[in-house]
């Protein structure tokens, strides 16, 4: 599954991701004072393509009534496949006011809200993702499961740290093992942290018994890691053909320019190449190439199409002469 991620799982991407393999997306967390407000950019974040269904659209906040309305307007104008409530976000500006991650140290207000927004939008399954816990002394995950499922919740997922490591260090995944194997749970548990290679994803779902994973900064610039992961599970080679094409270094690159101009086309030229840097920056298709300090200085200040991709264009040669293969495990996990 892709995971959800602010001003990056918009609905281009999340089409992409669909159609690279992922089994199911995730929309940007959407706040439900803002929603409440008709705020027109959380509005933006409801639009939902049929093409990438199942789509899963998230909110966060931290009062009863504002999630239960919000919830309603989701349920009314975006027909989710689910709606998710996230209780893990830790940025300060979101975990500092009590709402995301926040909710970790005000247990019962969160089973609150969960319960209620279950009431509120009956007929849309409703999930949670969270984390294991505020602090290292506070890893209350395993009881807090628990507590969630009987809420109504349908799903759970899990970032395998607390709050305060904020996205540093390892996912620690043995609480969610923990969870998952706890007799007492039946609702599915969602795996999230450090999934950056189709080898860990196989690991984890072949130790810790989850029943999904969720993959979030591995993908930024590498959209083909879903087909990579499914390729993997299913026994096949590794990534070697998608819709007909091999997937080689020209595929990959054309991939990355058709992100450029979905992102494009769904804003304008100058903010849909802004929004798409990180993706560029980030790839590790270009990782193997020999001093490309400069070309990958020039890519980012790019400000028209024509201008990035005559540049991108200048990079393809050089991906197929560089002897260095470009190294997949460049990222940490959302």
């Amino acid at each position: 599954m892709l995971a959800p991620m602010e001003d990056v799982t918009d609905i281009g991407f999340r089409l992409l991701c669909r159609q690279m393999g992922a089994a199911m997306v995730y929309s940007e967390f959407v706040s439900s004072d803002a929603l409440i407000r008709m705020v027109n950019r959380s509005l933006e974040k409801l639009q939902v393509s049929d093409d990438e269904r199942p789509v899963a659209i998230q909110i966060y906040g931290r009062f009863v009534d504002a999630m239960c309305e919000a919830a309603r307007i989701v349920v009314d104008q975006a027909h989710p496949d689910v709606l998710d409530l996230n209780f893990g976000c830790p940025v300060k500006k979101v975990a500092g006011k009590g709402a995301g991650a926040g909710m970790l140290q005000n247990v019962p207000q969160m089973l609150t809200i969960t319960r209620a927004v279950v009431d509120a939008v009956p007929g849309t399954p409703v999930t949670v993702k969270t984390r294991l816990g505020w602090d290292h002394d506070h890893k209350i995950i395993v009881d807090l499961a628990e507590q969630l499922q009987d809420c109504g919740i349908q799903a759970l997922t899990i970032h395998g740290r607390t709050r305060s490591q904020m996205y540093t260090g390892q996912a620690d995944w043995t609480l969610i093992g923990e969870v998952k194997n706890n007799p007492r749970m039946h609702i599915p548990i969602i795996g999230n942290g450090d999934i950056t290679t189709p080898e860990r994803a196989r690991e984890c779902f072949e130790r810790y018994g989850v029943d999904a994973i969720m993959v979030g900064r591995a993908t930024f610039g590498r959209p083909w890691i879903f087909r990579e992961i499914r390729d993997l599970l299913d026994g096949q080679a590794r990534g070697e053909i998608c819709s007909g094409r091999e997937m080689d270094v020209d595929w990959k690159l054309d991939v990355l320019k058709q992100q450029v101009l979905t992102s494009v086309e769904r804003i304008d030229e100058y903010r849909g190449i802004l929004h798409v840097r990180r993706h560029l920056a980030a790839t590790p298709l270009f990782k193997g190439i020999p001093n490309f300090r400069e070309t990958r200085i020039r890519m980012l200040r790019a400000e028209t199409v024509d201008e990035l991709f005559a540049i991108m264009e200048e990079v393809r040669p050089l991906l197929k002469q560089s002897t260095v293969m470009p190294s997949e495990n460049c990222c940490q996990e959302a």
